[in-house]
C-alpha cells in the first residue's frame, strides 16, 4: 500500500492517503448532497429468496443465555468492586469484561461459530466469571463487615467467606443444601438496581425443617415446592457432565421467600434448621371442575382441565380480561437446495407440528406463588408461575434433548394466541432500547415479494415483543436474545431452541447440532430458560416492559455463608444502601455502569429507559441527584465524555446534514443540559444515555 500511495502521489494528479472514519465523514459532509433519512433497521435480511438470516437470532440458546446472565452479573460485580474499593492486586472483573466483549463478535453470541470455537468462548466466559465471583465475595465480605456503606479497604481477612451458586439454574447449590449443625445459612441479597425491589428468592433445600428470619429476627413467610422429576434429571445429568461429580443427595424442595432490598444495597436473611416444618409445603391441587384458576393476587390465569392448556388471563385491578392460548410447536427444517442452519431459518413446506393438543398438568398452590406444571411431550416441560405481588406470569421451560431419530431437524417455538385484532402489526425491541413497529409481509423501503412467509417475518428479540389492539397490549419479555414473529393476527411466537442435520452453506461449514456427552452417554443439549407475559390496558404496557426488563437483566445477586447467627449479627451490617437512604433513582432511569477505573476515577453511565411519546408521565426529562447517588462520597470533579468514554464531550464535532425532503424545521430530541458542578444534577431526555468520569 505504501508503494501504491507513493507512485500515485508522484504522478501529481491524485492525492492518495491512509484514511480514517473522521476524514471519510468530513469528505461526505463537504460533498453537500442531500441524504435519504432511514429510521427503521435492516431486519430481517436475506441473500436470496429462500435465504433469510433469521435462524441465528435463536442459534445456540444456552450460549446466548450464558452471555446475557453474565452481562447482568458483570454490571453488579463492577458496582461491588467500586463500592468496596478496587484492589490493585488479586482478582478483578477485567477478564469477565474481556470475555463478554469478545462474545459480542458476530460469530459468537449469534451462535454461528464452529463448536470448538464456541467452546473457547464459553471457556473464556467461565474463567472470567470465576474470577468475578471472587471479587463479589470479597467485596460483600468487606461491605457487610465494615458496619457502614463505605469500606476503608484495609481489611485483608474478611470475617465471613461468601459462596455463590453459578449452577443454580440446574438446581445445584451446595451451601443451601447442607447447613452445618449449630449454624445458620446466611443469605445476602444485593440489588444492582437504583430502585427498591421485592423479589421471591428460590433456593434448593434438602427438607422442609428450616425457618427463614429477616435481619431483625422476625420469621419470614415461606413456601416449599417439591422438586419435579425433570429438574432432578437435569441436575443429575448436568452436574456429572459439567463437574464430574454425582451428588449423593438430591434436595427435596425449593424454598421460596420474599426479600426486600434497597437500591444499590443489600439485605440479609438467615435460614436455620428447626425441629418441625418451617413453612407452607405446597399441596398438589386436584380440581373437579372443567377449568382451574391460579394466582394468589389480582392476576388470575385459567387452564382447561380437559386439554391442560391456558385459556384466560384476567387482572381484577386493571380490568383486563383476555382469552388466550399458549402452545408449543416445531418447524421441520428444510434440507434441500437451501437448508436451515446456524444462520438460515427455512422451515420445510409442511405446517408446523403442534407438540400436544392434550397436556398432562399438575397444579401447585401456596401463599407466595401458584404453579402449573405441563409436560407437553417427553422433551418439553413448562412451569407457569403467578406470584402474589406480581402482575405478570413467569414461564420456565426445559426444551431438549430435541430428537432427530426421524432425520428431521426441528426449530421449537412457543405460540401465544389471543383474542385480539392486531392488523398485521407488532413491535420488537432494537438492542433492548427503543421498540420498532413491524408489519407482517411489508418493508417500508421497498415492495416486498413474499417468498418465505414465516422466516421472512422473524425479528431479533433482546428485550421482548408486544402487540396491541384498541383495548389491550399483550407483551412478552425474554431472558436472552432470540427470534420472534407474529405470523397471524392476535398471535406471537418465539423460537427457543433448534437442532439441525445439515449445514446452511453460509460459512460455518458445520451442522448446528449441540450435544452434551458424559461417560457413555451423548445426547442433545437441553435448554432451560424463562419468558414473562403481561396484558395491560392500551398505553400502559410500557411501564411493565421497562421496569420488569431491568429486573430480568439485573436479578438479585445472592451470596451464602454458614455462620452462628448471633455472632454474625454482632459483627456485620445486615441491611444498607450505598445511596442516600431516602433517595431512589427515578423510575425512568437505569444505572448501566458504575465502575472504578485503573487510575482510581469512576465511570458512570445513566440511561433513560423510555422513548419520546411512549408514556405520558415517564417519557419526560428525568433528573438524577449525584450527591444523593454517592451519599457517602464527595465528588471533586465531573467530566462528561462520549458514550465509549474515550473523549471529552466538548471535543465531539456536531455535524448538520442535508436530508431529502427535510424542511430543517424538525423538532430536536429533548436532551439534558450541562451539569452544574455545584448542584451535580444530571438531566436525561427520552432514550438518552450520558457518560461521566468522576473524581471522588
Amino acid at each position: 500500500m505504501d508503494k501504491l500511495i507513493h507512485y500515485v502521489n508522484k504522478d501529481g494528479r491524485l492525492n492518495a492517503l491512509y484514511s480514517t472514519p473522521s476524514i471519510y465523514t468530513d469528505a461526505k459532509l463537504a460533498s453537500n448532497v442531500s441524504w435519504p433519512l432511514k429510521t427503521n433497521d435492516y431486519f430481517p435480511y436475506a441473500d436470496g429468496a429462500d435465504s433469510y438470516w433469521t435462524g441465528y437470532f435463536t442459534s445456540r440458546p444456552a450460549l446466548k443465555g450464558y452471555i446475557r446472565s453474565l452481562s447482568g452479573y458483570y454490571l453488579a460485580a463492577r458496582q461491588l468492586e467500586y463500592l468496596a474499593g478496587r484492589q490493585t492486586k488479586g482478582p478483578n472483573t477485567f477478564s469477565l469484561g474481556d470475555a463478554l466483549g469478545i462474545a459480542q463478535h458476530h460469530d459468537a453470541v449469534t451462535g454461528t461459530a464452529k463448536q470448538h470455537t464456541t467452546n473457547d468462548y464459553e471457556k473464556r466466559l467461565a474463567i472470567g466469571a470465576h474470577e468475578a465471583e471472587a471479587v463479589v465475595s470479597l467485596a460483600l465480605s468487606h461491605l457487610t463487615t465494615s458496619k457502614s456503606s463505605s469500606c476503608n479497604c484495609t481489611i485483608t481477612t474478611p470475617t465471613s467467606t461468601f459462596i455463590q451458586c453459578p449452577l443454580l439454574n440446574i438446581s445445584f447449590c451446595p451451601p443451601t443444601e447442607n447447613i452445618p449443625s449449630g449454624k445458620s445459612l446466611v443469605v445476602v441479597a444485593y440489588n444492582p438496581l437504583g430502585w427498591n425491589r421485592t423479589d421471591v428468592i428460590r433456593i434448593p433445600v434438602k427438607d422442609a425443617n428450616v425457618v427463614v428470619q429477616d435481619n431483625e429476627g422476625k420469621t419470614v413467610e415461606t413456601q416449599f415446592v417439591e422438586f419435579d422429576s425433570v429438574t432432578r434429571n437435569i441436575r443429575s445429568f448436568y452436574t456429572e457432565a459439567y463437574l464430574g461429580i454425582s451428588p449423593n443427595e438430591v434436595p427435596k424442595y425449593w424454598l421460596l421467600f420474599q426479600a426486600s432490598v434497597p437500591p444499590l444495597g443489600w439485605n440479609t436473611y438467615f435460614i436455620t434448621e428447626s425441629t418441625g416444618e418451617g413453612g407452607y409445603i405446597s399441596m398438589v391441587d386436584t380440581p373437579q371442575n372443567e377449568s382451574i384458576e391460579i394466582g394468589p393476587g389480582s392476576l388470575k390465569m385459567s387452564f382447561s382441565l380437559q386439554s391442560g392448556q391456558l385459556k384466560r388471563f384476567t387482572n381484577s385491578r386493571t380490568g383486563v380480561d383476555l382469552p388466550i392460548e399458549q402452545s408449543y410447536l416445531w418447524y421441520g427444517s428444510e434440507t434441500e437446495s437451501q437448508p436451515s442452519g446456524a444462520y438460515i431459518f427455512r422451515p420445510n413446506e409442511s405446517p408446523p407440528v403442534i407438540v400436544s393438543r392434550s397436556v398432562p398438568i399438575k397444579v401447585i398452590r401456596g401463599p407466595l406463588v401458584d404453579e402449573v406444571h405441563q409436560q407437553f411431550n417427553p422433551w418439553i416441560y413448562q412451569v407457569t408461575r403467578v406470584y402474589k405481588d406480581k402482575e405478570h406470569a413467569e414461564f420456565e421451560f426445559i426444551i431438549g434433548p430435541i430428537p432427530i431419530d426421524d432425520r428431521v431437524g426441528k426449530e421449537v417455538v412457543t405460540r401465544i394466541t389471543a383474542d385480539m385484532a392486531t392488523n398485521k402489526v407488532f413491535y420488537t425491541d432494537s438492542n433492548g432500547r427503543d421498540f420498532l413497529k413491524r408489519v407482517r409481509d411489508y418493508r417500508e423501503d421497498w415492495p416486498l415479494q413474499v417468498t418465505q412467509p414465516v422466516a421472512g417475518n422473524y425479528y431479533p428479540l433482546n428485550l421482548g415483543i408486544y402487540t396491541t389492539d384498541n383495548k389491550t397490549e399483550l407483551s412478552v419479555l425474554v431472558d436472552r436474545a432470540t427470534g420472534g414473529a407474529s405470523i397471524k393476527d392476535g398471535q406471537m411466537e418465539i423460537m427457543f431452541h433448534r437442532r439441525m442435520l445439515y449445514d446452511d452453506h453460509k460459512g460455518v461449514d458445520e451442522v448446528l447440532n449441540e450435544t452434551v456427552g458424559y461417560k457413555t452417554t451423548c445426547q442433545g443439549l437441553a435448554v432451560r430458560g424463562n419468558y414473562y407475559m403481561s396484558a395491560n390496558a392500551v398505553g400502559s404496557g410500557s411501564r411493565w416492559r421497562r421496569t420488569t426488563g431491568q429486573e430480568i437483566y439485573s436479578p438479585l445477586l445472592l451470596a451464602f455463608a454458614h455462620e452462628i447467627q448471633e455472632d454474625y449479627k454482632a459483627s456485620h451490617s445486615m441491611r444498607s444502601t450505598t445511596m442516600d437512604p431516602n433517595y431512589i433513582l427515578p423510575p425512568n432511569v437505569a444505572l448501566i455502569t458504575l465502575q472504578e477505573l485503573e487510575d482510581g476515577s469512576v465511570l458512570l453511565r445513566l440511561a433513560h429507559l423510555y422513548e419520546a411519546g411512549e408514556d405520558v408521565d415517564f417519557s419526560t426529562l428525568a433528573k438524577i441527584e449525584l450527591k444523593k447517588l454517592f451519599a457517602a462520597k464527595r465528588i471533586k470533579m465531573i467530566q462528561e465524555t462520549s458514550l465509549s468514554a474515550n473523549q471529552d464531550k466538548s471535543a465531539i464535532k456536531t455535524m448538520t446534514w442535508n436530508v431529502e425532503g427535510g424542511s430543517g424545521g424538525e423538532l430536536a430530541p429533548v436532551k439534558g443540559g450541562p451539569v452544574d458542578p455545584s448542584s451535580l444534577v444530571v438531566e436525561l431526555g427520552p432514550m438518552e444515555i450520558r457518560t461521566f468520569i468522576l473524581q471522588i
